[in-house]
This record gives C-alpha cells, structure tokens and sequence, in this order.
C-alpha cells in the first residue's frame, strides 16, 4: 500500500467541488495540484500539506504536526500530520484549506 485510499477517497469528497484541482502521483503518494501547484496530499497513513515557508512553523506548532521529511532533508513549508492531527473532517477540511489558500498564492502552472 503506496497511500491509504480512504484518506484520499475524505480528501477527494472536500476537494471535488473546487476549481482547478488535479491529482497527481508524487512523493510515493498521491497529490492534489491546484491551477498546477501542489496543495496537499497523502503520503502513507498521513496528510502532506504545502503551507508555505512563512506558515511553517506556526504550522509545526499545531499538534500531530513535523516537518516533512522523504529524502533525509526536511522540505520547509512542507508539514506531514498524523492520523490524531485530521481524525475529524473539520480538522482535515482546515488542514487542506491551508493547503489550497498557500497554492492560490501561487501563480499558476
């Protein structure tokens, strides 16, 4: 199992009624592009999310929250949540709207 399909199955129902957003393999997970630009998504069991490196560490302050971490260098204003960090759907709906506001910043691809 390269992601937990449920999770991104939750991700998709909060994500499917906004514009611009695409999936995408990535990271050894699956992503969600908005207007080309990586928003969020899961990586194993948890959510990845871009909050931009001026959200980073108050986005490392919130709990189930570290830096995200694949190749041994850690990618700043990336975060990896765990599972008690989105466990309600208002809590993963918060994570993925910072995720989509930061990637709305960005010009498009």
């Amino acid at each position: 199992m390269a992601y937990d399909e449920a999770l991104a199955d939750r991700m998709r129902s909060i994500l499917k009624r906004r514009r611009g957003v695409e999936e995408k393999p990535m990271f050894g997970g699956l992503t969600f592009l908005v207007d080309g630009n990586m928003s969020c998504g899961v990586h194993k069991d948890e959510i990845m999310v871009r909050v931009g490196p001026d959200a980073h560490e108050a986005s490392l302050a919130r709990p189930h929250a570290r830096p995200m971490d694949i190749t041994g260098r850690p990618s700043k204003g990336m975060v990896f949540v765990g599972r008690k960090g989105f466990a309600t759907e208002k809590q993963l709906r918060a994570w993925i709207d910072r995720g989509v506001s930061f990637a709305r910043t960005l010009p498009p691809k």
